[in-house]
């Protein structure tokens, strides 16, 4: 199993071990842009055309609300994948 599959998988069973760069990369493979917070804040916001904004602390530990977002769009995407 790959690198990639591995964290998917992590995600989906929400794992509490999930660091936010690895959900930035997961929502960027998605199509999401990333945009760095300015003024000191810590909350990054991933932009998709037609979705919702998300926003995400940049913690070392991701709070699983977080984490059941991210599922939430897995889930989706590759429910339009299968259409």
């Amino acid at each position: 199993m790959s690198k990639w599959d591995k964290l998917i998988r992590n995600i989906v069973n929400m794992s509490k071990d999930i660091r936010f760069d690895e959900l930035k990369k997961v929502l960027e493979s998605y199509g999401y842009n990333a945009k760095k917070p300015s003024g000191g804040s810590s909350h990054w916001t991933f932009r998709k055309k037609g979705k919702m904004p998300l926003t995400i602390p940049e913690k070392s530990t991701i709070k699983t609300t977080y984490i059941r977002m991210v599922k939430e769009i897995i889930e989706s995407e590759v429910n339009n994948e299968k259409e």
